[in-house]
């Protein structure tokens, strides 16, 4: 994450932090969950998977899809990021960072991104230790859900493994094992179900789309304190908060019980699209929809009938490895994932062509004469949620 002007929240010059929302007005805070599946899609009957790709590229680095995709196996109990990951060992990310993972032996899953506040560099810190480290930890977690008493275990009652819940157990982990030095990250995750429920929490300007046969269906708000200024998880060494404090200013310090937790319910071709703001400042969630529809109509897994474009019976086949005749895009939802972060990328390093960021600057800052993307590191995980009688 780039931001504008240098740190605020360590009490130096004081501005902006991480990047602009790509909506005008912040999302205002609600302790309950928002409801958003007024009209249930599922029967008791109908259970669901969801089949899950990421694709990330740093800021400065070629998008290569050879080094630059993750696919998600269910059966394996696969986790995207660990906990005890060295840097070396990290996707090729940058500052941002993403995880899957089974919830226990289950057949639900967790998943999401965390895009670290590169303003933290003025300090002489790099925010990509502390995303990537509470993408491993959330990984650890929900892997381990309601398994024996053991190091880094944690019970949960059956179900209950709430979005919101495992951020903050992850978020607390890092404080209580002091052993990352400091750091932003915003963060946006959800929990999905094989009953076709999916809860998601979202601290700052990452965010999520919901999509279905040439429509978003729903897309998420970014919380901002100000115009640049994402909400944000932070960690900090005491003699940095000193100096802070010293200088009279508060730090910018967001909790996960900060966080906009909304519940969902998916359907049978749904496309989820989780991404930092690497995407959104560069693309709008119509942007994303198009680019979506148009490979999901090549390549068959929406598909026009008499009903109108609806979900194919195929996708179960199409989101297996090797459904798409590709040596490495070879699922759908592999296909995807590359596509958003290469249209992305391209627009980050387009200078004529205006993206949602631009817009944004333009708006409140008419004097600055900002235009086209705004380059910076990128991550999309996209998971297709696909009914299990649907694989024949």
């Amino acid at each position: 994450m780039r931001p504008i002007k240098s740190l605020y929240l360590l009490g130096f010059t004081p501005f902006f932090l991480g990047s602009a929302c790509r909506l005008s007005s912040p999302l205002v805070h609600r302790d309950a969950p928002q409801q958003c599946h007024p009209y249930s899609t599922s029967t008791s009957a109908e259970t669901f998977s969801f089949r899950i790709a990421a694709s990330f590229s740093a800021k400065g680095h070629k998008l290569n899809s050879k080094i630059n995709l993750f696919s998600f196996k269910h059966e394996d109990q696969r986790q995207a990021e660990t906990a005890e990951a060295s840097p070396r060992k990290r996707p090729d990310s940058g500052q941002d960072a993403f995880f899957v993972s089974n919830i226990g032996t289950s057949k639900n899953v967790a998943f999401g991104v965390a895009d670290g506040v590169g303003g933290w560099s003025d300090s002489g810190i790099d925010s990509a230790d502390f995303s990537h480290g509470l993408c491993g930890r959330m990984a650890d977690i929900a892997s381990k859900a309601s398994t024996a008493s053991t190091k880094h275990a944690w019970e949960f009652k059956k179900g209950d493994l709430k979005a919101r819940d495992l951020m903050q157990k992850a978020y607390s982990a890092i404080l209580e094992e002091k052993k990352i030095r400091g750091g932003g990250s915003t963060a946006c995750i959800a929990v999905g179900h094989s009953d076709g429920t999916l809860q998601v929490a979202n601290l700052g300007d990452s965010g999520f789309v919901q999509l279905r046969p040439n429509a978003v269906y729903f897309a998420s708000k970014p919380q901002t304190h100000a115009f640049n200024t994402p909400y944000q998880l932070s960690v900090f060494h005491p003699k940095l908060l000193a100096r802070s404090l010293a200088f009279g200013h508060k730090p910018l310090s967001d909790q996960p019980k900060d966080a906009s937790v909304t519940d969902h319910t998916v359907k049978h071709g749904d496309v989820l699209v989780f991404a930092t703001d690497g995407v959104w400042d560069n693309l709008s969630s119509t942007d994303v929809m198009k680019l979506v529809s148009r490979y999901m109509t090549g390549f068959n897994g929406w598909v026009d009938g008499k009903d109108g474009i609806t979900a194919s019976d195929q996708l179960g086949v199409l989101t297996t490895e090797g459904g798409i005749g590709k040596e490495r895009e070879n699922t759908l939802q592999a296909l995807l994932a590359v596509a958003i972060t290469g249209e992305a990328k391209a627009a980050s390093e387009n200078t004529k062509l205006d993206g949602p960021f631009a817009r944004e600057v333009q708006r409140y800052y008419p004097g600055e004469d900002w235009h086209g993307g705004k380059v910076d590191d990128i991550c999309v995980v996209v998971a297709v949620v696909v009914k299990n009688d649907s694989e024949l």
